[in-house]
Formats: structure tokens, C-alpha cells, sequence
């Protein structure tokens, strides 16, 4: 089976994207996904992205990690699949997409998408865990769609996001479902410095959405920062993170960025490749 892709990427965070509003691709082959998104072998990226229909919004996304396995939520990859249903004619420039974090709301400009997102959860203020190379960790925690850890650093260029964001991911405070974590260093009142290790991609990205939301709103809740927050992730790209505080409630939350065309192209589907979940 032959489908059209188009490659995409928000902030330098990298996806594939196919329109699948006719339901023909196998979303349930994990090993599929693992084959497209890996980097030497395949077309390679972050992250796949699907356009289903939607009975309710203007479409629904479905997104996977490398790894084959769904995730909740993307905020960079939410921007380009905004921008790629606006540019398909899918919808305007004005839309609503069904994520399975919640809907949606975003707008396409000339050079950036606004996401209008939906509320924040279960969010802890200095929480402490201690890692296998006997360091102590001091973090915030936030779901922004997606589970988040964020730790502070002073100095971000030289820490190791690597070794400790791995051994973090896998902490058994965090089991079974893993966490991404972010290292952070405040630069002001309104800036921040991000570098983001990812679950499902077991490895640091340029830019992570999600995770630049989350990091914006737990330096927030610590009186760090003041929104909106402007946050500069390892790419150099700049995301502009919006909210309000009331009460240590956090609601009304916006994240704005580039989302970029790279390429697009035909790929063949080998559906016979073996799924570890189905066996297909």
C-alpha cells in the first residue's frame, strides 16, 4: 500500500504526517510505526502523526511515538497538523481537533499556531526522588496532556540530560506509564532555557510542546516567572507560553510557535511486518 506523507517539524521537533481520514492506515502496528519513524533505516522523526475524522470537531488527531505506542498528546505536533489541515483544505484557519487529551482549539498565522489548550492536572510542587547514581532529584510535576517532570538547573549547557533524564524516566515513582522530564534553567522574569528528554523517543529532542507548557507553568506556580513566558527550547526556537494563576489554579492556557513544512513524499506500507501487540 502506497500513502502520501508529509514531513513536518515545530521547533525542530520533527513528525510524519498522513491524512487518514479514510481509515485505511494500520494505526494498531506498532512495528510499522517503529520501522517509518526510525531515523537510518526509515523516513525517521519524533513522532507520527494520523488526521481521522470526527463526528464532533473538525477532525481528530492521533499521535505515536517512535516506539509504536500512543501518546495522549503533542503540542508541537499539534501545530503542524494544524497547519497541514488549513493547508489541505481541511479545515480553516480557525479549527477545532480531537486529541485524546481533549479538544483542541488553534489558530494558523503566517508564521505561527496558537493552541489554545486544555487544562493543566495534577500538578506537585517540589516532590524529591533519588536516581540509581545516588543523586538526589528535586522536581515539579504537571500533566499537560501529557506527564511532565521538570528540574531546575543553573547550569543547563553542561547537565546531563541524557544519563539523568533516562534514569528519571525509569524511576519507579513514575511507573508503569513513564514521564518526560524537562531541564530548565530561568534566564528572567519571562524567559526560560529548556532541554527536554522524551519517553517513547528515549533520547532529547530540540523542542517538546508539552513540555515547554508544563516547564512554563511549574516555574510559574514557584513565583519564577510571570506568563506569558517566552521559552527557548535546544532547536534556538522560541515558544511563547500564555495562562492565568488564580488561587493555584491554572487555566486558560496557550502555546504559540512555528510549525514548518520540510518535505513531502510517497511511501510504500509493508502491513505485513509483525505487530509484538497483535501478531498481524
Amino acid at each position: 500500500m502506497v500513502t502520501t506523507f508529509w514531513k513536518m517539524h515545530g521547533a525542530g521537533n520533527d513528525f510524519i504526517l498522513i491524512d487518514d481520514r479514510q481509515d485505511n492506515f494500520p494505526a494498531d502496528n506498532t512495528e510499522l510505526i517503529k520501522k517509518i519513524c526510525t531515523r537510518r533505516t526509515g523516513i525517521g522523526c519524533d513522532g507520527l502523526i494520523l488526521i481521522r475524522t470526527s463526528t464532533t470537531t473538525d477532525f481528530r488527531m492521533r499521535f505515536f511515538n517512535p516506539d509504536g505506542n500512543e501518546a495522549d498528546m503533542c503540542g508541537n505536533g499539534a501545530r503542524c497538523v494544524a497547519r497541514l489541515a488549513h493547508d489541505l483544505h481541511i479545515t480553516t484557519a480557525t479549527m477545532r481537533f480531537e486529541t485524546r487529551a481533549g479538544i483542541i482549539s488553534a489558530k494558523v498565522n503566517d508564521k505561527s499556531v496558537k493552541l489554545q489548550l486544555p487544562p493543566a492536572t495534577n500538578y506537585l510542587i517540589d516532590q524529591t526522588l533519588m536516581i540509581k547514581s545516588g543523586e538526589e532529584i528535586n522536581y515539579d510535576f504537571i500533566n499537560t496532556g501529557v506527564p511532565h517532570a521538570v528540574v531546575q538547573t543553573k547550569d543547563l549547557k553542561n547537565y546531563p540530560v541524557t544519563e539523568n533524564g533516562y534514569a528519571i524516566i525509569k524511576h519507579q515513582d513514575f511507573a508503569p506509564n513513564e514521564t518526560n522530564v524537562n531541564f530548565a534553567q530561568t534566564c528572567s522574569k519571562d524567559s526560560i532555557n529548556i532541554r527536554t528528554f522524551e519517553r517513547g523517543v528515549e533520547d532529547e529532542t530540540l523542542a517538546c510542546g508539552t513540555g515547554i507548557t508544563a516547564t512554563a507553568i511549574t516555574m510559574a506556580l514557584r513565583n519564577l516567572v510571570q506568563p506569558p513566558v517566552s521559552v527557548t527550547a535546544a532547536s534556538g526556537d522560541t515558544l511563547i507560553v500564555d495562562f492565568c494563576i488564580e488561587n493555584n489554579t491554572v487555566s486558560n492556557i496557550t502555546l504559540t510557535g512555528p510549525a514548518t513544512h520540510v518535505f513531502s513524499g510517497e511511501t510504500e506500507l509493508n502491513t505485513t511486518l509483525k505487530d509484538e501487540n497483535n501478531h498481524a
